[in-house]
């Protein structure tokens, strides 16, 4: 009766160890720990250890330990055909030894490290794909008995199984961790991830973009610093006939000028000193594809003239080659600067200019379209709220106010910047005006002031100079007073007059 109790739970192990193949378990340390427990249960042990392999070093270390010296053990590190677990590992066999001290292969260091005293140990291989990764010791049959085969068939049967688990789990992992890759390559390539936007500037922008998509011609997007150029290169690809073929991306300014040329078509080896290997350049990777060049402005003429030969006959050379290569890339290119105003200088080709120029595109700035602010605002809070695990529901009015009437030199990049900022240190349920640091020289600017009379240019300089006097004082009028140099009273009368709240 006793010895079918015992089978009973030898094989609801199994079958544990089995519903774990097919799971999408992918916390491989849990695995593990799951592992090496039901093989100490299995083979009724006192102390276990679960060894993995580093190929690199051909050494064992104890990833999991368990009994009463697993902390010390963890630490340690067995050599590649030492001792038991050691011999295991480069023989890939399983083992029993039921008396240690009469075993030449037994190492006894461990032992002496941690303070423990072993007389018996079962080790089995754990196998991927017929290949050693790990080895799995028991360590001591309960009462002073001595381990059998049967004891060792259960294990390598429960080992086999642990295996696959094991290696699904890994599988699980990669793909998992890949995904999240993916996702981050996704959204840190997208720029501001999705073409948020109220104004029907956008819209029209977003229309025309679409038509001009069809074609292969060349684009070339203008704006300032911040609107989102690259966002909109994206959008051409995504709506292409090219949209499955690959999008590659270099901001030209980033590069050093004397690596540009190279970055962009490629090298041959010892092209120059430190042409060790051939280099693809970008353009070759883009063949089939579309190719986004920000900052198209800073390049130099040199380069320009090899661009231009792309733009007209889709080849060209290698740095360091003879060889003409063909490319079939989409050029979209991208500037802050009046490349005009550069032509007329001679700092840009007048010929790429207007071979460039064929399908234009010019996004406005964000003070122009400030329809756009409330709901990138909103979608940013969203972001970062969700980031820093705040909950944060919106703005205050006057807030909103700020940030519609603030000139952004920075446009959406500066935009996200100060949402973000404000989210990390607000602790209330709402956005308020002091969280969002605006330099007062920007938030008092000119800009703002356009198109309003004298009186209410003054009315708005007022309100915003009390409010942000008020903000600093906590909302303290008696405080708020003393620094304006006004009586309380009159205070009081301009915040109700001026509607500051």
């Amino acid at each position: 009766m006793l010895a079918d109790k015992v089978d009973k739970k030898r094989l609801e192990t199994l079958i544990e160890i089995n519903n774990l193949i097919n799971s999408n378990y992918t916390d491989i340390r849990s695995l593990l720990t799951h592992i090496l427990e039901s093989s100490t249960r299995l083979t009724g042990g006192e102390s276990s250890s679960l060894l993995l392999l580093d190929a690199e070093t051909d050494l064992l270390y104890f990833e999991i330990a368990l009994g009463t010296k697993g902390n010390e053990v963890s630490k340690l590190t067995v050599k590649m055909g030492e001792g038991i677990a050691g011999w295991v590992a480069q023989n890939n066999q399983s083992l029993i030894v039921n008396d240690v001290e009469k075993d030449t292969r037994f190492y006894s260091g461990v032992d002496r490290n941690v303070g423990y005293t072993t007389s018996s140990i079962l080790a089995v291989p754990l196998r991927m794909r017929d290949n050693c990764v790990g080895v799995i010791e028991v360590i001591n049959k309960e009462n002073d008995r001595k381990f059998t085969e049967e004891d060792l068939e259960w294990l390598e049967i429960f080992t086999n199984q642990a295996s696959l688990a094991y290696q699904n789990a890994q599988s699980f992992k990669k793909v998992k961790d890949e995904l999240f890759r993916l996702q981050d390559r996704v959204e840190s390539n997208s720029g501001y991830h999705k073409l948020i936007h109220s104004s029907s500037m956008i819209e029209e922008l977003l229309s025309v973009t679409e038509k001009i998509s069809s074609s292969s011609s060349p684009v070339l997007i203008t704006g300032e610093s911040g609107v989102g150029k690259e966002l909109f290169a994206e959008q051409v690809h995504l709506k292409s006939p090219r949209s499955g073929e690959v999008f590659i991306r270099l901001n030209c300014a980033a590069i050093p000028e004397e690596l540009l040329e190279s970055e962009l078509f490629g090298h041959v080896k010892g092209a120059f000193t430190d042409a060790s290997n051939e280099r693809i350049g970008r353009f070759a990777m883009a063949d089939g594809g579309s190719i986004f060049l920000d900052e198209i402005a800073e390049i130099s003429l040199p380069v320009q003239a090899k661009l231009l030969r792309i733009l007209q006959n889709r080849q060209f050379e290698p740095l360091g080659s003879s060889e003409t290569v063909s490319a079939d890339v989409r050029i979209i290119a991208a500037t802050n600067k009046n490349l005009e105003n550069m032509v007329e200088k001679g700092s840009f080709r007048e010929d790429l200019y207007y071979r460039l120029n064929v399908l234009p595109i010019w996004i406005p700035p964000l003070r122009e379209r400030k329809d756009d602010i409330p709901t990138l605002s909103e979608y940013f809070l969203k972001k970062y709220a969700l980031k820093n695990r705040k909950d944060i529901k919106g703005f205050t009015p006057d807030c909103v106010d700020v940030l519609l009437n603030y000139s952004w030199p920075g446009n959406i990049r500066e935009l996200e910047n100060v949402i973000e900022r404000a989210v990390i240190i607000t602790e209330s349920p709402v956005i308020q005006n002091r969280s969002l640091l605006l330099s007062r020289s920007e938030e008092n600017s000119f800009s703002r002031y356009n198109g309003k009379s004298l009186k209410e240019a003054v009315n708005l300089f007022k309100k915003n100079y009390i409010k942000g006097i008020l903000d600093d004082c906590e909302s303290n009028q008696t405080e708020a007073s003393k620094l304006l140099n006004i009586q309380r009273t009159y205070l009081s009368r301009l915040v109700k007059e001026l509607e500051i709240k």
